[in-house]
């Protein structure tokens, strides 16, 4: 209201003295002409970099320096990507360091297994097309976290927004694990009849028990080819980026800690929060909603 007011009175008052008057500046008022935001003031490096670290520390050293900057624009503050980095840089905060992960399930046995009809075609049009399913195990200072030296995580995404729509933690790698998983996806979703659902070709997935939960539910079941990672690679990906932001460092004491650590990552953190490089930068649950929203006035228009 300030500027709109001083505005008007350009002809009747000199600039500055209006100004003075009104506790605003110049610069502010040739801002608001240009359509900017004159409120809006620069952080000294000093500030940027406390909030840099209160972030950092926020999110457990998930974010680089590209994300780190896409939070602190989303927050409010401007920030150029060259000055975080730079910040970053000078001052040791990283990332956690990435690391791979090995292979946990087996695909040595005798059970049928299907074709790759995915064929690395990761971009489905619309959520609920697409799922892809793997799994791994996690550690902790009890030993691994079952008698037989794992606790196993298997997880099933939606590859439209990357969202892990169902996930399961047990003792072991049985095929009760991935069954859990798809049950809480089904549930979750409750997916029309032919979705693809893409996993490896472990014992789990390929077991007469799981294909005839698929079929039970109306789903289609390609399988990577045998030895190729990257016929699976966004799952792969999510287990990195689960390992590398929070597994990797962390020191669990019990397995009771290690399960709520890893509710904490995928549901708060992974699904609702963390920037996706593949979505725009948004969080899988922001991706997800804005689609909807322009489904929905695309039929309002129609």
């Amino acid at each position: 209201m300030r500027y709109a007011w001083i505005d008007k009175q350009r002809k009747a008052y000199p600039l500055p003295v209006m100004c003075e008057v009104l506790t605003v500046s110049i610069s502010g008022y040739r801002a608001w002409k240009r359509g900017g935001k004159p409120n809006r003031t620069r952080l000294t490096d000093i500030q940027m970099l406390a909030l840099i670290r209160a972030i950092h520390a926020e999110l457990k050293g998930a974010y680089g320096s590209p994300r780190m900057t896409r939070e602190l624009r989303d927050r409010g503050f401007p920030a150029s990507k060259q000055r975080v980095e730079r910040l970053m840089r000078e001052n040791g905060i990283k990332a956690r360091h990435k690391r791979r992960y090995k292979a946990t399930t087996n695909s040595k046995h005798n059970l049928p297994v299907a074709k790759n009809l995915l064929a690395r075609d990761f971009t489905p049009t619309a959520p609920n097309k697409v799922w892809t399913a793997d799994m791994i195990y996690i550690w902790t200072d009890e030993g691994w976290l079952s008698r037989y030296g794992f606790k196993y995580l298997a997880v099933v995404i939606d590859l439209f927004n990357r969202e892990v729509v169902g996930w399961s933690i047990k003792p072991r790698m049985t095929t009760g694990i991935v069954m859990d998983a798809l049950t809480m996806a089904w549930f979750r979703r409750k997916p029309a009849p032919g979705l693809m659902h893409h996993s490896d070709r472990g014992s789990q997935y390929a077991s007469h028990a799981f294909q005839a939960r698929l079929q039970e539910y109306g789903m289609v079941c390609p399988m990577s080819r045998k030895g190729n990672c990257w016929d699976n690679a966004p799952t792969e990906s999510f287990f990195n980026s689960l390992k590398n932001e929070r597994v990797h460092g962390a020191c669990y004491r019990t397995k009771a800690e290690a399960k709520a650590d890893l509710f904490d990552y995928i549901e708060p953190f992974y699904n609702r929060k963390r920037k996706h490089s593949t979505l725009g930068y948004a969080s899988p649950k922001q991706f997800l909603e804005t689609w909807f929203s322009n489904q929905h006035a695309k039929e309002l228009a129609a």
